[in-house]
Order: C-alpha cells, then structure tokens, then sequence
C-alpha cells in the first residue's frame, strides 16, 4: 500500500476528517483542520519513520483537485455579485495594493537576510493559491516545492490570525476583512471567511482569483525592473 497513491491520499483525507471533528469540537481558530492536518501528518511521518515520498504519491492527485475546489468558490461569490459589483473599485484597489505589498515584503525579506535568488524568487507568489503559484515560479527560476510550502504555511497563518488581527486594528467591515484575508491567504484563508461571514467568504474568493492575475502580471515587471537596477 505504502507504494500506492492510496496510501498518501487515504492519510491525508483520514487525519484531515479527524482534525474537522476536532475543530468543530473545541471551536478555537488554533484548531485549524488544515494546520492541524499537516503537524499530524508530519509527526505520523516521523514516528512511524515513513519516506516522505512513499507519502507523496498521492499528491498529485489531490493538488490537481485544488483546481476544482478554487472554481467551487464562485458559488458564494455568485450569490453576493450584486454587492460586491457596488464596491468593485475598492476591491480592484485593495487587491493590486495586497499583492504588490506581499510580492515586495516576502522578497524584501528575503534580500534582506541574505536569501539566494531561487529563494527570492520562491517567496514571491507565497500569497497565490497553490496551482497559480506554483505555475508562476516554475516560469521565473524558483523553488516549486519550497514555495508549495510557503503557500500552505502563509494560509495557516492568515487562516489562524487574519480575521483576529483585523479586528484588532479596527476593521468591521465584512468586505475589507474578506478582501485582505482571500488576498494574503488565499484558499484557506477564504475558507476561514467563509464560517465567519458569507459576504466576507465570497469576497475573500473573489479576491483569490484577482490577486492570481495581478501577481502573474506584476511579478515579471517587478523582477524586469530588479534587474535594471
């Protein structure tokens, strides 16, 4: 079984449902099922001392899923387009200015601390949904799997904080908080949303798909005029 897709892909959708009822159960946000899912996952790995690989071979199958399961979001976003086409200029706004600062902080960052091209390059997309992002670095010279990593970790991240830390600083609105989580952390991010506020959900879906374009479009610029400097 070990050689098989089934066992990566029965293990990921067992711990996965076992970390759903977990979170429905304590309802904390540190309970993330995805979050929850990968340290599980990883600590089975490593107690158990299994190859990562033999773990893998299911995972093309189920990032190809990652596809469907983004077009899945145009249902909420569906619902609410007579709102959200009212604010579309903010959102057009919000998302260009959430995907220029997240390109220019990560490799900043990056620079900054002595980081090597390739990694520069792989930090770049880090708020893009998996498939687009990985699709992006592949074109610029990155790290695909480094970035893979990155995608999932910045998701958690903004999934577990975002909608706290909005509050925190005084955002109410469902629109900003849907827009600057869906643009800083895509897919599980959207799908945090998406339990608090269905109108932050369908936002924060919309968002993904922009701040893709966006950052397909602004990332060879930017690195164009990186190179003139």
């Amino acid at each position: 079984m070990l050689e098989t897709p089934l066992f990566g892909i029965t293990l990921t959708l067992v711990t996965y449902l076992l970390a759903q009822k977990l979170y429905r159960r304590v309802g904390k946000v540190w309970a993330n099922p995805v979050l929850v899912s990968i340290v599980s996952i990883i600590l089975l790995l490593q107690l158990f001392d299994l190859e990562y690989r033999d773990y893998a071979r299911g995972g093309d199958v189920l990032v190809f899923l990652l596809g469907p399961s983004v077009v899945a979001l145009a249902i909420p976003l569906y619902q609410r387009r007579e709102e959200i086409w009212k604010r579309k200029k903010p959102i057009m706004v919000g998302v260009f200015a959430g995907s220029l600062a997240s390109i220019i902080s990560a490799c900043g960052l990056a620079w900054a601390f002595g980081g090597s091209r390739e990694v520069i390059l792989s930090l770049a997309p880090k708020s893009v949904t998996t498939p687009i992002a990985i699709s992006i670095v592949e074109k610029i010279g990155g790290i695909a799997p480094l970035t893979a990593a990155l995608v999932v970790l910045t998701g958690c991240i903004g999934a577990v904080c975002g909608p706290e830390f909005c509050k925190r600083i005084g955002i109410t609105s469902p629109v900003a908080t849907g827009l600057a989580v869906g643009t800083s952390a895509h897919g599980i991010g959207t799908a945090r949303m998406l339990e608090v506020d269905r109108l932050s959900g369908a936002v924060a879906g919309l968002a993904i798909g922009l701040n893709g374009l966006m950052t397909t479009f602004l990332l060879p610029l930017l690195i164009a005029i990186a190179g003139n400097w």
